[in-house]
């Protein structure tokens, strides 16, 4: 892909292959200029991002519609909480409300399961109890993949789709299991005075 002619991202990484009707200036001069060394800098920079996961700003306001840092989607909260119109009305105010702290979500499902959190948040430990945890961390808490792998003792993101995507594929081929996932849900909710 690096090296594809009919991008324009070829032209980043080569002055000879640019094309007249891009602009590659705005660009590169965040990495110092319209130099072959910011073209460099640029080719690492992707290089990197094909390698790992890099978290989008996107996921962090899932289903919220509203992207930043804690203090300022609480400002969000507070300006536009004020609205007249029905909650039902502004799905993505609702979503605003859901939000649970990580460390209270787990405390909270290890109380419900009776497992104590050092074996939940255990690396290498699988099970389905744990699966249904990170599902319900990354459903409730607006957390990425990557900060519940941190969550769970440190194992990798992938490792994080993949315990999401065996337990949600156990959930619609097991009804019990889905059932249990969704009894959880309305004990943590509960529990949290705050619909989950």
């Amino acid at each position: 892909m690096l090296n594809d002619e009919t991008t324009s991202l070829a032209g980043y990484l080569n002055v000879k292959k640019r094309k007249e009707f891009v602009c590659y200036k705005m660009l590169l001069d965040y990495l110092g200029g319209d130099t072959q060394k910011a073209g460099n800098e640029y080719r690492k920079f992707l290089e990197g991002g094909f390698r790992e996961e890099i978290p989008s700003p996107l996921e962090r306001g899932k289903g919220t519609g509203v992207i930043g840092g804690d203090d300022f989607i609480e400002k969000v909260k507070q300006l536009f909480g004020r609205d007249k119109k029905s909650p039902r009305e502004q799905p993505a105010l609702r979503e605003l409300g859901k939000k649970i702290k990580p460390d209270d979500l787990i405390e909270k499902y290890a109380k419900l399961t009776n497992i104590k959190r050092e074996e939940l948040t255990k690396k290498g430990r699988q099970s389905t109890e744990r699966a249904m945890l990170m599902e319900l961390l990354y459903r409730n808490c607006n957390v990425t993949q990557q900060e519940i792998g941190r969550l769970m003792g440190g194992i990798d993101y992938s490792a994080v789709s993949q315990a999401r995507k065996r337990l949600l594929f156990k959930m619609q081929h097991e009804p019990a299991w889905g059932k249990r996932f969704s009894e959880m849900q309305n004990k943590l909710g509960q529990m949290s005075r705050i619909k989950i």
